[in-house]
């Protein structure tokens, strides 16, 4: 009589035990065995628990080629979801693992496949060729397409988050963490009458006050200094949002600077046609916010100017704002504010141009940026790639609790009643923005490298952005390097991945529309554009998410820093602003926390947090992809090292882009 011993690991988050009735069966080249329930005395399926069960059929099955699991009820005990991480078979034959990786509910019956990773044209078995057909086809059926805008990507059809597959949805202990968040917050807030409060903010100082606890280094800092210049550029640079300024190589025709305007604020003997040329001046266009469609406020529309504002790099290697316009269009009643102006009429500028900036950047860049693109990857994945398919064990880490995320963040973010539609634009004017900044999208934008080059950005000092993004690019780039000449030994295996082809051609056409002027590929036909195309998907997910979410509480937390609602109208003529006409043009106090509180959650850190690059999940079987691995982990590490090194000489730290600070995926 054969044995075999199954070692099965239940995972180690919260609520992933079970009491259900747990069964398996082993299916082989040569035959399967009973299905046998996995039972021993005592509890058998304990959290963050690994225990041996013996299944003994009556001769050999020969190769393993399938386990299958099921979850039957014990008793009369309501529903509770398993989490089995692994199973390792140790056969006649040898030791084989078997990832899972998922939650299990009752009714089930789950099939594994050993751990080897295998492309399809790899399988030969006709019974893994059936079982790797039919399981896509399942995966096809259960994770679906659904187009709510003909001019934005396509998104997973499920209207809530129950709805989601178990495999998807969050963890218990992240649901528990996040609620827990917003209930501490609703309690400080309610406690300090702000929460609804329609009153407007006496004093500028009162705005410090609204989290007495949740404050950080960098939040006190902005607090302080938000009204500084040489800050003001900072932030464009390594704030929230830094991936919209450009160098300024010409002039707009539609921003009347002159030298008689700006000279002051240059260096002596300097003038704005030379600092130009020599590369100093940079630009940051609103032009998407031009006419924008903005919500009613009262019985008037509000008002969202498409601001311009220039930047001057100073001896000191300082960027500092030299002249701002808030509308498009030159006019009497649309000046150019100077850093000469009053103190209101500029800060009032400044503080309309953070504005937009904030509103671009949570529409535009994080949002589709980064969350609306991680979704077209993810929902392309799980259509398209078997489970034991590499690139499925390579891409699924970084794709965990994605789809949660976002459809949690279609109701209570982006859909008719979410949060961003009390912003200045409301729900219209915010699906409109998405809209024009799809249009403007393309693969380059999306590759650090190229995207660094087309903004004229290479050399500017003090731009850590982009000194620690490149870094992980090539880390990146190294390690899906080495990952797919590992898995593709040559070009033609590219060509006949039919998982892989299936893939990138739903990702062209329900992720990009079918744009071919996007310079998104349709199809792969050799291993470099695999590998550039992949670094861009992980590198998005990870590194781009964190320097955009990251810093969310440090630096809009502050409301006048980057405030999503704008009461009043920008100002038309100088000399009519006051510090008054700046509070009753920030949000009133019941608004401001509603959107404190917003970005306090996006910010948070949360216990099941798995960092860049740590893979807790035991995927690949074999030495070479672990060691590739092992090899990716060293080099994040010697980053990590490397920027805090830095960051120990700065009075601001740029801390979003150390990998010790990047999820592998976006959850939040």
């Amino acid at each position: 009589m054969a044995e075999y011993k199954l070692a099965v690991t239940t995972g180690s988050m919260k609520y992933a035990g079970t009491m259900d009735h747990i069964y398996a069966t082993l299916i082989g080249t040569e035959g399967q065995s009973e299905r046998t329930e996995l039972d021993k005395i005592g509890f058998d399926f304990l959290t963050d628990s690994t225990r041996t069960y013996t299944i003994k059929p009556k001769s050999s099955l020969g190769n393993l080629l399938l386990l299958q699991l099921e979850k039957d009820p014990f008793l009369f005990l309501p529903e509770n979801q398993w989490f089995c991480s692994k199973i390792v078979v140790t056969a006649p034959e040898g030791e084989l693992l078997f990832p899972c990786y998922r939650w299990i509910s009752r009714g089930e019956l789950v099939e594994l496949r050993g751990g080897k990773a295998k492309k399809s044209f790899e399988d030969v078995h006709p019974m893994l060729i059936e079982h790797r057909e039919k399981d896509i086809m399942t995966r096809k059926n259960l994770y679906k397409w659904e187009i709510t805008d003909e001019k934005i990507p396509h998104h997973l059809h499920y209207k809530h988050v129950s709805e989601l597959p178990a495999e998807v949805q969050f963890s218990m202990t992240r649901e528990d963490e996040i609620e827990y968040t917003k209930k501490m917050a609703g309690i400080e807030l309610k406690f300090k009458g702000m929460v609804g409060s329609t009153e407007q903010w006496e004093k500028i100082e009162d705005m410090n006050d609204i989290f007495c606890f949740q404050k950080t280094t960098i939040s006190e800092y902005v607090a302080e200094h938000w009204k500084d210049d040489d800050f003001f550029g900072y932030q464009f640079l390594n704030g929230t949002n830094p991936t919209v300024i450009k160098k300024c190589s010409k002039l707009p025709s539609n921003f009347p600077v002159t030298d008689e305007m700006v000279e002051p604020f240059l260096a002596a003997g300097c003038s704005l046609k030379k600092e130009i040329k020599k590369g100093n001046i940079f630009i940051c266009d609103n032009k998407i916010m031009d006419k924008i469609p903005t919500r009613m406020y009262g019985e008037e529309p509000l008002q969202m100017p498409a601001s311009m504002c220039l930047f001057y790099l100073n001896p000191e290697n300082k960027l500092m704002p030299i002249a701002i316009q808030l509308n498009q269009q030159p006019s009497e009643q649309n000046p150019i504010f100077l850093p000469s102006d009053s103190e209101p009429d500029w800060l009032l500028a400044k503080i309309f141009v953070r504005s937009a900036h904030a509103l671009e950047f949570e529409s535009v860049d994080h949002l589709l940026g980064t969350h609306f693109m991680a979704e077209i990857f993810t929902v392309a994945a799980l259509r398209n790639f078997h489970p034991v398919h590499p690139l499925y064990k390579l891409l699924i880490p970084h794709f965990e609790y994605t789809l949660h995320i976002n459809t949690l963040s279609r109701i209570i973010l982006f859909g008719p009643e979410g949060i961003l539609n009390t912003s200045t634009l409301g729900y219209e004017g915010t699906k409109e923005l998405v809209r024009r900044g799809f249009a403007q999208i393309t693969y380059s934008s999306l590759c650090l490298p190229d995207n660094i080059a087309a903004r004229g950005l290479e050399s500017i000092p003090n731009y850590y952005y982009r000194d620690d993004g490149l870094k992980l690019w090539n880390i990146i780039n190294s390690y899906v390097k080495k990952m797919m000449e590992h898995f593709y030994p040559s070009d033609a295996d590219v060509s006949k991945d039919a998982e892989l082809q299936g893939w990138i051609q739903e990702v062209f056409t329900h992720g990009f529309l079918g744009n071919k002027h996007s310079g998104i590929p349709s199809d792969f036909t050799n291993v470099k554009d695999l590998v550039k195309f992949l670094t861009m998907v992980i590198f998005t997910v990870t590194a781009q998410h964190a320097a955009l979410n990251n810093g969310q509480f440090d630096y809009l937390a502050w409301v006048l820093n980057g405030a999503l609602l704008l009461r009043k109208p920008p100002p038309t003529t100088k000399g009519q602003s006051s510090l008054e006409t700046i509070l009753e043009t920030a949000p009133n106090i019941g608004e401001t926390v509603k959107f404190a509180t917003l970005i306090l959650i996006l910010s948070e850190k949360y216990s099941d947090m798995v960092l860049l690059g740590a893979y807790p999940d035991e995927r690949f079987d074999g030495p070479e992809p672990k060691q590739i691995i092992q090899e990716f982990q060293a080099e994040l590490s010697c980053l990590s090292e490397a920027i805090q090194t830095r960051n120990a000489e700065l009075e601001i730290p740029y801390t979003y882009l150390n990998p010790t600070q990047i999820e592998n995926s976006i959850t939040i």
